[in-house]
């Protein structure tokens, strides 16, 4: 095997390994979407970095740790913010169809959320009450 076809492997693992902490980020949570982000991050620059599987996989992890503290202190300043979640959590909004813009899932108004991350909360103005932005 040469050299080239090696880095190659690498990557295409370290690439894997960072899509399926993407599909796996379904976690509604800042802890575990910072661990996923982290994780798929630490993957990239690892394999990168080193040209093996173990740096993929030892960046992964460090990833995934940093990734975690980070989306807990993200989840502590949103409880301080807005008060612990509902049980089940915020729901989310629903797409109108434009790049950008969502139902509410309590009134069905449109909101202009391209400034809120995927995942960031918003307060709906006719009921008081928050949900995600998808």
């Amino acid at each position: 095997m040469t050299v080239h076809s090696m880095n190659t492997n690498v990557l295409l693992i370290a690439s894997g390994i960072s899509l399926s902490a993407l599909f796996l980020s379904s976690c509604d949570t800042p802890v575990g979407q910072g661990a996923a982000w982290g994780a798929a991050t630490g993957a990239i620059i690892g394999g990168a970095a080193t040209g093996h599987v173990r740096g993929a996989s030892l960046g992964a992890a460090a990833g995934a740790a940093a990734g975690a503290l980070t989306g807990a202190a993200i989840q502590q300043n949103q409880v301080a913010l807005y008060g612990p979640p509902p049980p089940g959590g915020y729901p989310y909004a629903h797409w109108a169809g434009r790049p950008g813009f969502y139902y509410s899932p309590y009134t069905g108004r449109v909101y202009d959320l391209r400034g809120v991350p995927p995942g960031g909360l918003t307060r709906d103005i006719d009921t008081g009450r928050l949900f995600r932005r998808p």
